[in-house]
């Protein structure tokens, strides 16, 4: 699977590599205004969602699911966003990020906002993915408890 899938170079650029689930990569924007998240199938030319077989259609409802409740539990934000696009990157991914009252778009779309975006240092990059792969940590353990509940 992975030794097909290559990041489109925009993207790559523009985030950073926090872990591969099962189906997507899953990255950090490189953006300090939002929490945001790219969730990336690792699928080799897949564009639209209705490309890919329906078992990764269901599993990257769960993993939009997981990146959500991340972003939830991490940062508190009112309203979660999801946005699959493709207008600027044909690569198919899925934008996930955090909506707070105060933020500069609030309540309009991210997008009808023009500003510059604010990068992370290095050094708040890795802070923030270390919060994020904690919380992804949790949940997984969550997980495994409730499976191993269930026998």
């Amino acid at each position: 699977m992975t030794s097909t899938f290559v990041l489109d170079h925009q993207l790559e650029e523009s985030s950073f590599f926090i872990e591969d689930w099962d189906l997507c990569r899953v990255a950090l924007k490189s953006d300090k205004t939002w929490p945001w998240l790219y969730l990336v199938p690792r699928r080799k030319d897949i564009r639209e969602i209705y490309d890919m077989a329906v078992a990764d259609q269901e599993q990257l409802i769960r993993e939009i699911s997981r990146a959500s409740r991340a972003l939830k539990d991490t940062y508190s934000p009112e309203k979660i966003n999801t946005a699959a696009l493709g207008n600027m990157v044909p690569q198919l991914h899925v934008h996930v990020f955090a909506r707070f009252t105060d933020d500069p778009a609030w309540p309009k779309p991210v997008w009808a906002v023009q500003q510059n975006e604010i990068p992370y240092t290095d050094s708040e990059a890795k802070t923030e993915i270390q919060k994020l792969k904690n919380c992804f940590g949790r949940m997984r353990d969550t997980l495994t408890v409730s499976k191993d509940a269930g026998r």
